[in-house]
């Protein structure tokens, strides 16, 4: 069928010169989310894409399986602070997780915060929190509608009672107390013009590190660091173990990356007054130093400097030049280390990445032997707690057939065994049914790239299925299993085959890994992709026209891009929250870090790179005879403040104007956006239950894939 698209006025006058190239941008004016000119467009485009949404069969079926399905009680690990431990708990369809608090981990749990009480429908969450280090106050970020605009708020713990300080504009930040528990060291940004709600575009510059006293007006905070010169970086205080040292971690972008400055508070005998006095240990870009914990002036970090899967090593501040740093932990030849932790005094727990599957082990932290490997089935580490002063320890294990097994470790015995401390099942659903396989397969340039398919036990290789490849692609994130009821839904009751593509660009196999798929090297992601939508059809798992490609954030820039360059690959294509004008991007609130994977169009060199991919400037009608572009749905969000709307409201206008003018256009090419609603983090439960059923009934009604029931 054609559709009829919003007529989108196009401002022909606006053309930006860039290095020379003229590049027209006719849709700048859907920049203004204030407009009534973009509101207009956007009411206009809702209402062509939910009655569309609402005439397929599969989307009230879709919701209420996922709604049964869902309801299934999902725990964190307990973690214990003071005397007491606590935990996360969600029955099931709460919009938000609630914090219990317990006595002992025998005694009955009571609720501690439940963030379902901020907002009527579910769209305050929490974001954040920290507790002092004898547990009796409690400090926590809610946000609203998903914005990342956040307001650190109080409790004592013990009734708990409400205090009245409160922190505003903040972003991005961090929050440690001082071991005394007398304040706590947060970020923020400077008042700015305009509204700071999550639905304005401004750019976020100049974060500053504050100290906030307890029981004293944020107006009194005292500045512990700034940086005027350097507007981009940003600033994370952490107190030492031992609350001896506040280290400061500054990053500029994405990248792995950071300088790593310290103060020693015994320094400061009168208490924080004002910008403390920093020792610049690192104080270059080079390399990542994360801390893990310290013995004194022994300070044990993970790096990656000269090691791009990770390393862990000693630096003494008394003796800090680099000929004199002891390497505790070698970087190992293949497997990443994804994170080290430190529990009872002296083991060090490190979870390590092997071919994306996690693997979890201990070592002495005196002397870096290993100790003991903790048997896991395939699958991801998603949990770990337990600190130094801790006896015991406890990891969260999930898989793509698995929710969740949290397992317990008593560290004072001996041998040391851990037993399982809860597992979660989800009734009606039997995982010995389905079957999960990881395969590598050759991309473009013949680098192996790993990718996961789940799918029925015992289904034909006749190309009959309907798939879902799934991918990301960027900023040295790796993509590990997990658990997704709605995908398998899609498995399930409409006969598809998942699967996941750990392409290039994620950190899947370390900072190597990375540096193949970001700035020059960002069409690897795109190739690695295609090439994985290639082997699934060739090994007849599905056919081109009943794939469909889904990917979030970077992720809906994949998405966007492998549809632009091999529209005759998919059948239909799902896009969220993506960043489609590459150009841009960094105008916009946040988007100026992201130019350590992208680059930036202000420099020629960087420019050349991005405008051969930017989904916006990339559309086009495809000349093969009969090829049409595949259903495409974008969805974003109207408090989208990390990737703005903007980016998929002028893909689609552009999208709409160029290639509906094509007569064998007949898959439709739609966007939601959604209210009260942002880029993922706090999206309650109802919302995502809604958002899964119209993504997964625009691919059923697009593709003609029927509801199996059984």
């Amino acid at each position: 069928m054609s559709f009829q698209y919003p007529e989108a006025y196009r401002d022909e006058s606006v053309v930006d010169d860039y290095h020379g190239d003229k590049i027209p941008d006719p849709y700048c004016w859907l920049e203004d989310p204030d407009s009534e000119r973009t509101k207009a467009f956007v009411n206009a485009q809702n209402q062509l894409t939910v009655p569309f949404l609402e005439g397929c069969p599969v989307r009230n079926l879709f919701k209420d399986r996922m709604t049964e399905l869902y309801d299934y009680p999902k725990y964190s690990c307990p973690f214990k602070r003071g005397n007491r431990y606590f935990h996360f708990y969600n029955t099931g369809l709460q919009n938000q997780s609630v914090m219990y608090v317990q006595d002992s981990l025998d005694s009955e749990p009571r609720v501690f915060l439940d963030p379902n009480k901020f907002s009527e429908d579910g769209t305050i969450a929490l974001r954040g929190y920290t507790f002092t280090e004898d547990g009796e106050y409690f400090a926590y970020g809610v946000s609203a509608s998903g914005s990342d605009w956040v307001e650190i708020k109080f409790l004592r713990v013990d009734g708990p009672v409400e205090l009245e300080d409160r922190l505003e504009r903040v972003k991005f930040s961090c929050m440690s107390w001082t071991h005394d528990g007398k304040g706590l060291f947060y970020n923020s940004y400077p008042i700015q013009d305009g509204k700071s709600d999550g639905t304005e575009t401004s750019t976020n510059l100049h974060q500053k590190l504050y100290y906030h006293v307890l029981g004293t007006p944020q107006s009194e905070d005292v500045l512990c660091v700034e940086f005027p010169e350097n507007p981009k970086w940003m600033g994370g205080a952490e107190v030492s173990d031992d609350g001896r040292y506040v280290l400061l971690s500054i990053h500029e972008g994405c990248d792995p990356v950071n300088r790593l400055w310290y103060c020693d508070l015994q320094e400061v005998p009168e208490g924080i007054k004002g910008i403390l006095p920093w020792v610049k240990l690192i104080d270059n870009f080079d390399a990542e130093y994360e801390y893990i914990t310290n013995e004194g002036s022994v300070f044990t970090f993970k790096t990656n400097l000269n090691a791009p899967r990770y390393r862990i090593i000693n630096i003494n501040f008394d003796d800090p030049d680099i000929t004199n740093w002891k390497e505790l932990i070698p970087e190992h030849e293949k497997d990443v280390i994804v994170f080290a932790s430190c529990a009872h005094e002296h083991f060090l727990f490190v979870c390590f990445l092997h071919d994306v599957k996690n693997v979890l082990t201990m070592y002495s932290l005196e002397t870096g032997e290993h100790l003991k490997t903790f048997l896991l089935d395939v699958g991801s580490v998603v949990g770990f707690t337990g600190r130094k002063k801790d006896s015991d320890i406890f990891y969260y294990f999930t898989s793509f057939l698995s929710p969740a097994i949290i397992y317990h470790c008593d560290l004072t015995k001996d041998p040391l065994e851990p037993t399982v401390f809860r597992e979660v099942t989800v009734k009606g659903f039997d995982p010995s049914d389905y079957q999960t396989t990881q395969v590598f397969y050759p991309s473009k340039d013949g680098t192996q790239i790993p990718m996961f398919i789940v799918h029925k036990k015992g289904i034909n290789m006749d190309s009959s299925h309907p798939a879902l490849l799934y991918g990301y692609g960027g900023f040295n994130i790796s993509i590990t299993p997990s658990y997704s009821v709605s995908r398998l839904i899609f498995v399930r009751h409409l006969g598809g085959v998942l699967a996941i593509a750990n392409i290039r660009g994620g950190g899947e196999y370390g900072e190597t890994w990375h540096k193949g798929g970001m700035l020059a090297q960002k069409q690897n992601c795109f190739n690695d992709f295609q090439c994985a939508a290639e082997y699934l059809v060739k090994q007849g798992y599905t056919s081109s026209s009943k794939l469909t490609i889904n990917g979030g954030s970077n992720g809906g820039l994949l998405v966007a891009a492998c549809v632009n360059q091999r529209p005759d690959l998919f059948g239909c294509a799902v896009a969220q929250v993506g960043v489609m004008d590459m150009l841009k991007f960094h105008k916009f609130t946040i988007g100026h870090a992201w130019t350590t994977d992208f680059g930036c169009s202000e420099i020629k060199e960087q420019y050349e790179w991005l405008i051969k991919y930017s989904p916006l400037h990339n559309i086009k009608v495809p000349e093969e005879n009969g090829v049409q572009y595949p259903a495409v749905l974008l969805l974003t969000a109207d408090h989208d403040d990390r990737v703005v709307p903007l980016h998929s409201l002028k893909y689609i206008a552009t999208l709409q104007y160029m290639v509906s003018q094509n007569p064998k256009q007949t898959n439709p090419l739609f966007i939601h956006v959604d209210t009260k609603s942002g880029h993922g983090a706090g999206k309650p439960t109802s919302k995502v239950i809604q958002e899964v059923a119209d993504m997964y009934a625009f691919i059923s009604r697009c593709l003609d894939i029927p509801w199996i029931n059984k």
